[in-house]
């Protein structure tokens, strides 16, 4: 399962992904949106070139935001989300970044766990960032320092 860049023809693909996996799916838009502005999206395919997987990054200045990551529903599980995953880790690494940072849903325990086992962790909570069958859901704001020195003052 190797990286290809996210073209543009990939989004019909991509959106019915997206709306299988989440209850709050980003739409059409937010994906032409984030191809716009130039973020960088690749997709992950099996060897029959069905896509499996995709990523969402944003680079300002040394950090790398996680934006989106996905994986097909009748993949999830089978560890897909921790190579697209350390896609991105290697990919901030690459472009000498200090720091990855992302929210994740306070009820996706599962990425959660995905995370903190690939070094991130736990900065604060978002109340109220993202919608919610009803009202709204806290978000974790999560982060893995990739500096290679730490200075405490």
């Amino acid at each position: 399962m190797t990286p290809q860049v996210l073209q543009h023809q990939h989004l019909a693909e991509i959106l019915a992904i997206e709306q299988a996996a989440n209850a709050f799916p980003w739409s059409l838009k937010n994906f032409e949106d984030s191809l716009r502005a130039n973020h960088q999206a690749w997709i992950f395919s099996d060897k029959d070139s069905k896509i499996i997987g995709y990523v969402f990054t944003q680079h300002v200045v040394d950090e790398i935001h996680l934006l989106n990551i996905c994986v097909r529903t009748d993949f999830q599980g089978n560890g897909y989300g921790r190579k697209i995953l350390d896609h991105v880790i290697s990919f901030s690494e690459q472009q000498s970044a200090a720091v990855i940072l992302l929210e994740v849903r306070s009820s996706n325990l599962r990425a959660q766990q995905l995370y903190l086992q690939n070094g991130f962790n736990e900065m604060s909570v978002r109340k109220g960032y993202y919608p919610a069958a009803q009202g709204r859901e806290d978000a974790v704001l999560m982060a893995k320092d990739l500096a290679l020195f730490s200075f405490a003052i």
